[in-house]
């Protein structure tokens, strides 16, 4: 993949930016402004160097359509704040504002299009609807700076067609997490440890698959384990139960016990009445779950038992919470995870967590980006990489 460094010199060029701002909202309050704070970098860089800066990017998923709550204008806020410099914002995609924007751009400037999703051409299954708006994307740039890390597993028009249209190459941080991909699947420092959270097992089945054969421990919590737990004989209660997957599930655990691989699942677990942080709740063992109750986060003795399966490990992969961590009777499990992971981190592992729904439980529960190795901004492209698919985000570029 070709880098920023390696394209001719950006003074006075029109850099086009696919960068991933989809940051979540409360109203027009962004919440954890971690992907914005991870674009910057990139963006900063290039209007530094001169070129005329145009940032593309997604927020939430609107049907093809304008609506209000998805706008990127909180976004262009926040950004302007983090670069020290006033952002243009321009109210479409690629009409009369991104347009003026673009042509009244002076060197150094930076322009934020409007939602790339309120055009129903990024996301389009048809190949011809995808390049049509792909073509007017690249018609306002002389070069393509991919960035979005959480949308190069994802062939759409912003992040593979418009690489196709102009020359191109990844920004800073797109080169950052591949780079630490790279080190969890190419000879990783041993004990090699992945931790696996979350609701379904079923969006996790092919990462399982995979992970049995490279990783040396896998610990599995969140509302997946109830899946495991069940392939082991237990009851669940009114947990979260995939019962389609059972039988897949037990394969797994034959598989990871025939290869060495240690599954380290829970020994106890918050149980409550319903899914709400007033509901009567109780720590019960995994063999006493009672059937009117449902699991919402590991309890103490796993969070003491995944933290010690921790401590002697030199690489951690972490994807997805240990339980319900937004309400606070089932954070404790998840907040257990992130100090282990702080500690080995501390002492010289790599530790990596892994976007999404762990980035945002790690900040929310206090922790610090820069007292982890690593985290991530995509989630699904960090598990797609690990399950050794091709992103096409990544391989559109080595083909350009």
């Amino acid at each position: 993949m070709k880098s920023i460094a390696d394209l001719d010199d950006l003074q006075g060029k029109r850099v086009l930016v696919r960068s991933d701002l989809n940051v979540p909202l409360e109203g027009s309050t962004i919440t954890d402004d971690g992907r914005i704070r991870a674009s910057v970098p990139t963006i900063k860089a290039l209007s530094e160097g001169g070129a005329r800066v145009i940032v593309c990017a997604h927020l939430g998923r609107p049907k093809g359509s304008p609506e209000d709550k998805y706008s990127l204008a909180p976004v262009a806020t926040r950004l302007g704040e983090l670069l020290g410099r006033d952002v243009t914002f321009a109210t479409d995609t690629v009409g009369e504002s991104a347009q003026a924007a673009v042509e009244s751009a002076a060197d150094g400037d930076v322009v934020l299009l409007e939602n790339l999703r309120f055009n129903p051409g990024e996301t389009a299954k048809s190949a011809d609807e995808r390049a049509e708006f792909a073509g007017s994307l690249a018609g306002l740039a002389d070069v393509f700076v991919s960035d979005g890390f959480g949308v190069v597993h994802r062939e759409q028009a912003s992040v593979f067609d418009v690489a196709r249209l102009l020359p191109s190459a990844v920004g800073g941080l797109v080169e950052t997490e591949v780079g630490v991909l790279r080190r969890l699947t190419t000879d990783p420092e041993r004990p090699y440890a992945v931790v696996l959270g979350g609701a379904k097992v079923s969006d996790k089945l092919a990462v399982i698959d995979n992970l049995i054969q490279t990783a040396d421990r896998l610990l599995i919590g969140g509302g997946m384990v109830f899946t495991f737990l069940k392939a082991q004989g237990h009851e669940v209660g009114k947990s979260l139960l995939e019962s389609d997957q059972v039988d897949t599930v037990k394969g797994y655990l034959e598989q990871a016990q025939e290869r060495g691989v240690e599954i380290v699942l829970p020994v106890d677990v918050v149980a409550a009445t319903e899914f709400s942080a007033d509901a009567d709740h109780e720590v019960v063992g995994i063999d006493a779950i009672p059937s009117d109750r449902m699991g919402l986060d590991i309890g103490p003795e796993s969070s003491a038992l995944f933290a010690e399966k921790l401590a002697d490990c030199r690489t951690v992969f972490w994807n997805g919470p240990m339980g319900a961590f937004e309400m606070a009777p089932y954070a404790a499990g998840t907040a257990a995870i992130a100090k282990a992971l702080v500690d080995i981190t501390a002492d010289g592992a790599l530790t990596v967590v892994g976007g999404g729904d762990s980035a945002a439980a790690v900040r929310q529960l206090g922790f610090t980006d820069d007292q982890f190795g690593h985290i991530s901004t995509g989630g699904g492209a960090s598990l797609e990489y690990l399950e050794g698919k091709d992103l096409p985000g990544l391989t559109v570029l080595d083909e350009s």
